[in-house]
């Protein structure tokens, strides 16, 4: 593993524990159930429930969100595949040819109307829909690895970033003590801080981060990992550009994808034995084979007001045929609580989101 952080941060690396704080957020529906699942504390205690109603105090209630991600704007388009990906698995969508695509750009956390900022965790779920009609469901995030390796230290990460009532911000103790007693996630630190942070959605990479089993036509399970590559080419963040439009992140991609499709190469990581599959925060060696199985091409954007995308659960475990859960416990976790807060907000009122009708025809123009 290169870039491996040995030693536990100084204090002043409470500004990097932050940007964690909005990983956190990411997976925070994943935590409540596979605590309960997992046996970490009894029912009674914890529920998916109650640790939903956890991260709504937290980040409030805004009708009809989502409880992670919920600030977004709404994407279609295609997936071609090149026939390659046939190898590992007998999934439809590996065959030479074309599905169609629906999916999602957005920000970690429960806030709609959070704004845009560098240091932003960038996020794309993503729907592909074969001939058969079955669907494959994906949610990434521009983080090449997993920062917590257990529900357990996720947990006690989540209760040492609780914000100070004073100060409003979290207890530089306490997250020195957390990053003390957590080796692997001072790892995850170094690993993430070696990855340039991208300028905007258009020129990110994305990482599923969890294994997965890909099983082919003959029975056979190989461990795959992917993420999405762009073609568009990088441009990093500057951290220290004012930006005066709070929204600049989805402004910029909606005027990307007006001037021009916007594409992504599908690439698989294929697994070896022993390499871990049920430890997101663990990365597999760099040597290990990578497949491009096609090109992403998303063309058309739309407000999550008018789009049907709004409405649909990207589940981590709405899988076709030839795509399997690993032992990952994360998934799951996911899949169970990403359903409660599906529940929730299909019940509430839809308020107005962020990024306006108005805002994706106005994209046009820039």
């Amino acid at each position: 593993m290169s870039n491996v952080v040995s030693t536990v941060p100084k204090p002043d690396s409470a500004g990097t524990f932050l940007r964690l704080g909005a990983v956190a957020i990411v997976v925070a529906a994943v935590v409540g159930t596979f605590l309960c699942l997992g046996g970490w504390f009894s029912p009674h205690k914890l529920t998916p429930s109650r640790l939903t109603d956890g991260f709504e105090q937290a980040n409030g209630i805004h009708s009809g969100f989502r409880r992670n991600h919920a600030k977004g704007v709404c994407v279609t388009g295609v997936f071609e595949s090149n026939g390659r990906g046939v190898r590992l698995s007998k999934a439809e969508i590996f065959q030479s040819g074309r599905v169609p695509v629906i999916g999602r750009f957005s920000l970690g956390g429960g806030n709609p109307y959070v704004t845009d900022s560098p240091d932003a965790v960038l996020a794309l779920a993503l729907q592909f829909t074969q001939p058969d009609g079955e669907q494959w469901r994906t949610a990434m995030i521009n983080l090449p690895v997993f920062p917590f390796k257990d529900p357990q230290s996720f947990y006690d990460n989540m209760v040492a970033g609780i914000p100070d009532p004073n100060t409003h911000k979290p207890d530089p103790e306490k997250i020195k003590a957390f990053l003390a007693a957590h080796p692997e996630t001072v790892r995850a630190i170094g690993m993430i801080k070696s990855h340039p942070v991208p300028a905007g959605f258009d020129t990110s990479a994305y990482y599923g981060l969890n294994a997965f089993r890909f099983i082919d036509a003959n029975g056979s399970a190989t461990p795959v990992r992917w993420h999405l590559q762009p073609l568009q080419p990088f441009a990093a963040a500057d951290s220290t550009a004012p930006h005066t439009n709070k929204n600049y992140l989805f402004d910029g991609v909606i005027a990307a994808i007006h001037q021009h499709p916007l594409q992504w190469r599908l690439i698989l990581v294929i697994g070896q034995p022993g390499d871990p599959t049920s430890d997101a925060s663990s990365p597999w060696p760099e040597n290990r084979e990578q497949l491009d199985v096609g090109t992403l091409t998303l063309d058309t954007v739309e407000s999550e007001e008018s789009s049907p995308t709004r409405d649909v659960n990207f589940d981590p475990l709405v899988l076709p045929s030839g795509i399997a859960p690993s032992d990952d416990p994360l998934l799951s976790a996911r899949s169970a609580v990403y359903s409660q807060s599906f529940t929730r907000r299909a019940g509430e009122k839809k308020d107005p989101s962020a990024i306006t009708p108005a805002d994706v025809a106005q994209g046009s123009s820039r």
